[in-house]
């Protein structure tokens, strides 16, 4: 696997410096900077305390770690996340609590997970035709109605 070497600055001492739990993660865990209750049906910008000097090129993507999602409900708002190459303040994850029930954040937890993936940028050419297919313009549901569980 390619390695990036990112910066990292803590903006309090009680900041976690991420790790990756096993070598052949594709992802690393971001920390609470501090305790907090995360309301029913509500959302909020949790902090990690750090800021981070990401190669130009690449980002980091914040994503939901799976278990909280699962068992309760509680995701990243704007999933991935982009955090931008020149952005060099707190990276704070946005959460969402789905359930019925008040999520507990404890100062330290894993809220999320981070991702450092190359970006690629496009040049955008205005045409008068596009190349016909076989979906063409099909859009939402043109596949099926989503009642089929395969």
């Amino acid at each position: 696997m390619e390695k990036v070497n990112v910066e990292v600055k803590k903006l309090d001492e009680n900041a976690i410096v991420p790790e990756y739990a096993h070598e052949t993660d594709a992802c690393f865990d971001l920390h609470a900077l501090e305790a907090t209750v995360l309301a029913p049906h509500k959302s909020m910008l949790v902090k990690t305390g750090l800021a981070y000097k990401i190669p130009v090129g690449y980002e980091i993507q914040v994503r939901p770690r799976s278990g909280h999602a699962f068992k309760s409900g509680v995701t990243v708002l704007n999933t991935p996340g982009t955090i931008d190459s020149d952005y060099r303040g707190d990276l704070g994850v946005i959460l969402i609590n789905h359930s019925n029930n008040p999520f507990v954040i404890k100062q330290g937890a894993r809220v999320a997970q981070g991702a450092i993936k190359p970006v690629y940028t496009a040049d955008f050419t205005i045409v008068d035709e596009l190349d016909d297919t076989e979906r063409s313009d099909g859009g939402f549901g043109s596949t099926g109605d989503g009642t089929e569980i395969n």
